[in-house]
């Protein structure tokens, strides 16, 4: 398939949370692609240093990474300061770190409950509050967050996890009416199933698969590129006036 190109992404400067691994990964590649000066945060160094290896190896720019524990507010925080600082200011957020750790509702506890959210939703609340002023200075900017189909097709066997997604959609709503008078806009992309590595290997089965392709419209697996595209079009300025919005992408399954 023919990749769109984006013009106004080259130079553009954009933070990407989780971005050594999964979707977080190809959202990554793809900018690059399109010339933008992309940063990225992961806990994972050794996968985030051979994504560099790989994108520089294409002679696209070699992206900024720093290793971070994303549940540490502070360091997500000094480390978009430290991404603006060597770059320019942020322009793009992609709010992407997640992790669908499965969990009992009958052995949670307040802390892990608390650890979940921290891991799936808190962040992204902190790093749109670090990134707002110096998109504000710099005329506008776009804010993409990561949601999930998990919850709107009624998953069970992670209750922390399928509250912290429903929480980004409000996160998203709320923030977008506060930031719009700024220029910035504020989408959540809600993918469906994709087929990283890390699906692949822990949950993919034949039972899955055909149960999948049933509830889909289009009858072909999702995959990273996928949800990439959609942020590639929601950073660029061809979706300016779209904000406060849900885009799903999910071969028709909800």
């Amino acid at each position: 398939m023919t990749q769109a190109i984006y013009p106004d992404l080259r130079d553009r400067v954009v933070f990407v949370s989780g971005g050594a691994s999964g979707i977080g990964a190809e959202d990554v590649r793809q900018l690059a692609a399109q010339g933008a000066r992309v940063a990225f945060v992961d806990i994972d160094a050794d996968a985030a240093h051979a994504l560099c290896a790989e994108i520089k190896a294409t002679g696209h720019p070699e992206p900024f990474f720093q290793r971070c524990d994303l549940t540490d507010i502070p360091a997500l925080q000094a480390s978009i300061a430290a991404a603006a600082s060597r770059l320019g200011p942020i322009r793009v957020l992609v709010n992407n770190a997640a992790n669908d750790q499965r969990h009992a509702w009958q052995d949670v506890t307040p802390e892990y409950w608390d650890e979940r959210l921290a891991v799936n939703l808190r962040h992204q609340f902190f790093a749109i509050q670090a990134v707002a002023p110096m998109m504000k200075q710099a005329g506008g900017g776009s804010i993409i967050n990561l949601g999930s189909i998990s919850w709107h097709a009624g998953a069970g066997g992670m209750p922390a996890y399928t509250t912290a997604k429903a929480g980004i959609e409000g996160l998203t709503r709320g923030m977008a009416r506060d930031l719009g008078p700024d220029k910035i806009r504020v989408n959540c992309i809600i993918p469906g199933w994709i087929m990283t590595e890390r699906q692949i290997t822990l949950w993919l089965t034949p039972e899955g698969e055909e149960n999948l392709m049933r509830n889909q419209c289009l009858k072909e697996k999702l995959g990273p590129i996928d949800i990439a595209r959609m942020v590639l079009w929601l950073a660029s300025d061809e979706s300016r006036l779209c904000s406060s919005q849900l885009w799903v992408v999910d071969g028709g399954r909800m």
